[in-house]
């Protein structure tokens, strides 16, 4: 029996429960689960974001990019991002049988995204029920959607943001709007949509959120049918029992991003799985490193550390004569063209005693210093850029136009398609970027995952279905 006032929803024709997998790359959602919870009645979400293709033995291709230049690089990407994604679609829908739905979920961001997701729609007419993006502001979602019949579902985090979406592209295209999700901005995993006008140091309650969004949305003449989805610190439905049947809210369903990272057909390795069973409250840092520009949450590894260690050695540079009272970093090298303070100059000479002795510059006149060795990593990270971002801070790619962003590239960041990557397939989460969102925690508290359970997605569903 279902969590009181829960009930099936219509969505593509199709009853399902209002629950979703949210859909996380690269890699962490595939085929296997998507296909698992629309099995169990729900909605699965294949992740198209540079998802994996397989080999005749059912080995994940390694993407590799031999080529010689970015661009030659970046159309490898797509060719992968397009073929890995019609892969996972079609392999989720056999697994669902003909029950739930399967969406997919785009990063806005990605490079190439709108090639990709029209590539894949077009490989896949009839098996997506809807497309979930996020993570910039996708205004030709709408229009895509009704090139290709699919539902959309857009991600925001502020009724504001919804709003420009809907005035300017959506209300063009409404009965394609199967839902909007609200994705927390301070409690969901991965990219968010934090803005400049909320601070990340002060979480803001979602349920005045979420209700302003309808508001919005009532103003604008959206249909009542059109589902708000919670998302961003869902784990019990009987945490959000007054969100249920509550007529300020109007329909609601919820999304379920971390918790299904911990099941028997997540494709996550295992040493990913178990690092989850360990983390702690606050072990999730909400952080501004990622090459996107956008906030996004990760479990504080060794890896996260020293991102946050490498920006804190940090120091304003200046050119000769610029500021008074400054003085040469070095006497030798490019650092002699860099003009700091004296007390800046002491900080970089006790940093560079410990070993960081390279002075990275950063697109903000300003210095880091990294070791040799971490520098030469930064240096052939930036260089094999492969443009899987539309707009890249450490590598200062865009994927249109001249290719470039013409800001310098900036080494306080670093390739989040190699680190997703090799996180994906076997990597040690302490060398690389853990998303997860911030009631990660749980697992550890959870009762249901005692003695080292993992749940199949079934008994996760009928779990989560209880409103445990």
């Amino acid at each position: 029996m279902a969590f009181k006032g829960l009930s099936p929803i219509v969505y593509g024709g199709r009853e399902v429960w209002p629950i979703i997998e949210g859909g996380k790359g690269v890699s962490a959602t595939n085929h296997a689960s998507s296909g698992a919870w629309a099995a169990a009645g729900a909605i699965g979400t294949v992740s198209a974001v540079n998802a994996d293709s397989y080999d005749s033995d059912g080995n994940p291709i390694p993407q590799v990019y031999p080529q010689a230049t970015r661009t030659e690089r970046f159309e490898q990407l797509v060719r992968y991002a397009i073929d890995g994604a019609t892969t996972q679609v079609k392999m989720a829908h056999e697994i669902a049988n003909g029950k739930g739905a399967i969406n997919i979920n785009v990063l806005w961001e990605m490079g190439g995204a709108q090639q990709v997701l029209e590539g894949v729609l077009e490989n896949c007419p009839g098996l997506v029920t809807g497309v979930t993006c996020g993570a910039g502001m996708p205004y030709k979602l709408a229009e895509i959607a009704a090139k290709h019949n699919v539902h959309y579902l857009p991600i925001v985090s502020s009724a504001r943001a919804f709003r420009a979406l809907w005035k300017r592209s959506y209300s063009k295209v409404p009965e394609l709007m199967a839902a909007v999700v609200y994705e927390d901005p301070w409690l969901a995993g991965g990219h968010n949509g934090l803005s400049n006008a909320e601070d990340p140091r002060k979480p803001e309650d979602p349920y005045p959120r979420v209700k302003a969004l309808r508001e919005t949305m009532r103003a604008e003449g959206v249909s009542e049918d059109t589902a708000i989805v919670m998302a961003g610190g869902v784990w019990f439905l009987r945490e959000w029992d007054e969100w249920i049947d509550n007529p300020e809210l109007g329909k609601i369903a919820f999304q379920f991003g971390t918790r299904p990272l911990l099941t028997e057909e997540s494709p996550i390795p295992q040493v990913w799985k178990d690092m989850l069973r360990t983390v702690e409250p606050g072990d999730v840092l909400l952080h501004k490193f990622s090459p996107t520009g956008f906030y996004s949450s990760a479990v504080k590894t060794p890896f996260l550390y020293d991102l946050m260690h490498r920006s804190e050695r940090q120091i304003p540079i200046f050119k000769r004569d610029e500021e008074e009272g400054t003085i040469p970093l070095m006497d030798h090298g490019k650092a002699k063209y860099f003009f700091v303070h004296p007390g800046d100059q002491r900080k970089a000479q006790s940093w560079m005693q410990e070993g960081f002795t390279e002075a990275l510059k950063t697109p903000d006149d300003t210095v880091v210093f990294a070791t040799p060795e971490s520098a030469e990593q930064i240096r052939t990270d930036q260089q094999n850029c492969m443009g899987c971002l539309s707009h890249c801070q450490f590598s200062s790619w865009k994927d249109h136009d001249n290719h470039t962003t013409g800001r310098l590239a900036d080494p306080r960041s670093f390739c989040i398609q190699k680190t997703l990557q090799d996180i994906a397939h076997g990597g040690d989460p302490d060398d690389n970027l853990a998303f997860a969102g911030h009631a990660a925690y749980r697992f550890k508290q959870d009762p249901f995952y005692s003695n080292n359970f993992t749940p199949t997605v079934a008994q996760l569903v009928e779990r989560i279905l209880t409103g445990d």
